[in-house]
Formats: structure tokens, C-alpha cells, sequence
């Protein structure tokens, strides 16, 4: 996403992104609320069509992995969140939700292109003891 320029976002209801980890390249759909934060911002800031969405305060730049690293922190530390977080958690707490709202675990393993629905349900914070209690609760 750091690398996103503004006319990739600018009226648009959909992203392509190349994921750095697996280089495969991958449709993001933009949500109503993402649109109105991404038009707020744009009207805020009022950066030329081929800046970074993200600019660095080098010019011409986008942020780097460490400044977002960074922002997200310092975001996370104004509501109370002390523990360290970074866009992995980000994705990590997207899984979560995903699944604790009865997502398809196959759906969240296409979605954050896992190989396997298993290593999908590590990430999810599914634990040995969540699997369990299927056992004990059905009661059969």
C-alpha cells in the first residue's frame, strides 16, 4: 500500500496491489468508508495526482515500511494500545475478525494468500483448545 500513488486511489472503488511477501498482484475492493476517508484526506492534503498516497517528508518519496511501522504506533498509542503493532497485526486482527464473524476459513486463506486453510487458522489465533471445545460442546 506505501507504494500506492494518488490517482491509483483518486475515485476509485477498487486497488491493485502487488504484495511485497508473495509478489503476486491483488484487487482490493474499497469499502464506502474507506472512499470517504481516502476523499477527506485527498481534500486535507491536496497532493498532485502522481504523488505517493503516502508521502514522506523527503518529497516525492513514500514512506518507508519503518515510518508506517512508526505511524501506526504512535496512532495506536493515542487510544490506549500499548502493546506494539504494525501492519502485520493489522492483517493478522483482519483474519480474526473475518473468521469470528463466520468467514469461511478457505475465504480468509485466499484473502491474505495463505497456502492452506491450516496456516490460515494459526494466524486467526484459532488454538488447540478453540478446536476442542467443538468436541466438548457438540456433545455427541
Amino acid at each position: 500500500m506505501l507504494q500506492l500513488k494518488v490517482n491509483n486511489v483518486h475515485g476509485q472503488v477498487r486497488v491493485r496491489i502487488r504484495e511485497v511477501k508473495t509478489g503476486k498482484e491483488k484487487d482490493f475492493p474499497l469499502s464506502e468508508t474507506c472512499v470517504k476517508a481516502i476523499k477527506e484526506y485527498l481534500s486535507e492534503t491536496n497532493l498532485p495526482e502522481s504523488s505517493p498516497l503516502f508521502p514522506s517528508r523527503k518529497g516525492g518519496q513514500a514512506i518507508s515500511r519503518v515510518q508506517a511501522y512508526r505511524v501506526i504506533n504512535a496512532v495506536a498509542r493515542t487510544v490506549g494500545i500499548t502493546d506494539p503493532i504494525g501492519t502485520h497485526t493489522m492483517r493478522k486482527t483482519f483474519g480474526y475478525h473475518a473468521y469470528q464473524t463466520g468467514i469461511d476459513i478457505s475465504w480468509i486463506q485466499k484473502l491474505v494468500n495463505h497456502s492452506t486453510p491450516f496456516v490460515s487458522l494459526t494466524y486467526t489465533g484459532i488454538t488447540k483448545d478453540d478446536l476442542d471445545s467443538v468436541y466438548i460442546n457438540l456433545n455427541l
